[in-house]
């Protein structure tokens, strides 16, 4: 059974004729999967893709070399990146891009803890970037990463419909 938040942002898309993409790396897939379980994913999900090494999102999704190698593959600006070019691999409404450090071994820092986490999205053109730092192991900070994802879809797709009104 999917997640409570991953339900109630499914719902919600399916509600708004939204469709929805993920470009993940450090959850693997588990927030395409979430999706997958609910009963709108028909209507709501066209697909995902799993670029967890890093030359696969250079050879995949066309993330310059230079951003990576500059900001590092877990960073928030490879992230926005392959949030923005993942529409022309799979087309949908939004467009979901997830990085992070869920166990030690990456690019963390002082600055950028195990457990920091980077989720990025284009909605109806606009990108929207979050920065989070979750703790515990792995597989809670990529439950609660995923949790996070589906909150923060469903607050910016509400928040942007409600400026159209």
């Amino acid at each position: 059974m999917a997640e409570e938040k991953i339900l109630t942002c499914s719902k919600f898309l399916a509600n708004n004729g939204l469709t929805i993409a993920f470009v993940e790396s450090a959850t693997a897939g588990w927030l395409c999967s979430e999706f997958a379980l609910a009963p709108e994913s028909g209507q709501v999900l066209k697909g995902g893709i799993v670029c967890y090494d890093a030359q696969l999102k250079e050879d995949l999704l066309q993330v310059p070399h230079e951003l990576i190698k500059t900001f590092t593959p877990e960073s928030q600006e490879v992230t926005d990146e392959l949030a923005r070019r993942l529409g022309t691999l799979i087309p949908s409404d939004i467009q979901v891009a997830v990085t992070g450090l869920t166990g030690p071994g990456g690019s963390e820092t002082a600055d950028k803890p195990v457990g920091t986490m980077f989720i990025s999205a284009m909605i109806e053109g606009r990108l929207i970037s979050y920065r989070q730092v979750f703790e515990g192991p792995c597989e809670e900070i990529i439950h609660q990463t995923v949790n996070a994802a589906a909150e923060i879809i469903t607050n910016e797709v509400s928040n942007i419909r409600d400026t159209h009104l």
